[in-house]
C-alpha cells in the first residue's frame, strides 16, 4: 500500500468514524495511501461492496471481525486478509500480522507522529471503561476493581462468551488510570490540532 500505482479503494460510513481516522492514521504514520469512500449507511453495507469488488478494504475491530458473518465465511474461504493490528502486542488469534508499532519502527517513523498515533489510539485502549464519579475513597475503588476482574475471570461468562466468540481482555482500573495519565500529559497543542484534523473536525 505503501507503493501501489493506485490507492486501493477501502469503505466506511462517515468521517470520524474508525472506518476513515484509522486508515488517515496509517497514512500519517506509515505512509501508506488509501481511496476512502465514505457515505455508506452502515457496516453491513460495506461488507457487500468489498464482495462486489466495489471496494478493496475497511477497518474494524478484532471482536467483530472474529463474532459473525460475513467475516467466518470470509475467514474460511481466505477472502479476506489481514493486514495491521493497531494494538501494541499482536493478538494470539492473529500471530503473524503486524502491529502499527512494529511498522511504525520498521518504516522509522518519528516521535511528532507517534504522538499522534498514542492519542488517537488511546480510545481503543481505553475499550468501553465502567467509570465513578470523583471522590470515592481509595478502599472503595479497590474493592470495584477486584470485584470487576473477578468477574472477567467467572466461567460461565467464559464460557458463554467462548459460544459468541467473544475475546474477553480486561483491562485492570489501574492501567487505564495510568493511560488517562499519559494521555494527559500528551496533549500538546500541536498533536490536538492534529487529531481535529484527523477527525474531520
Amino acid at each position: 500500500m505503501r507503493q501501489a500505482k493506485e490507492p486501493p479503494r477501502c469503505g466506511a460510513t462517515a468521517a470520524g468514524t474508525s472506518g476513515v481516522y484509522i486508515l488517515k492514521l496509517l497514512e500519517e504514520t506509515l505512509g501508506t495511501r488509501f481511496n476512502i469512500v465514505s457515505g455508506y449507511q452502515g457496516v453491513r453495507d460495506i461488507d457487500l461492496a468489498v464482495e462486489r469488488g466495489e471496494v478493496h478494504c475497511r477497518a474494524m475491530t478484532t471482536a467483530a471481525y472474529l463474532a459473525r458473518e460475513p467475516y467466518h465465511t470470509w475467514r474460511k474461504n481466505g477472502f479476506a486478509r489481514v493486514l495491521v493490528q493497531t494494538g501494541k502486542a499482536r493478538d494470539s488469534q492473529f500471530p503473524d500480522v503486524p502491529t502499527i508499532y512494529e511498522l511504525m519502527n520498521e518504516y522509522k517513523t518519528p516521535e511528532k507522529d507517534r504522538e499522534l498515533l498514542r492519542m488517537i489510539l488511546a480510545a481503543t485502549d481505553f475499550g468501553r471503561p465502567i467509570i465513578a464519579p470523583p471522590g470515592v475513597p481509595a478502599d472503595k475503588t479497590k474493592i470495584l476493581r477486584e470485584s470487576f476482574m473477578k468477574a472477567m475471570r467467572d466461567p460461565e461468562l467464559l464460557a458463554e462468551a467462548k459460544k459468541q466468540n467473544l475475546d474477553i481482555t480486561p483491562t485492570s482500573g489501574e492501567d487505564l488510570e495510568s493511560l488517562a495519565k499519559q494521555v494527559t500529559a500528551s496533549q500538546k497543542p500541536a498533536v490536538i490540532e492534529r487529531v481535529k484534523k484527523l477527525l474531520g473536525e
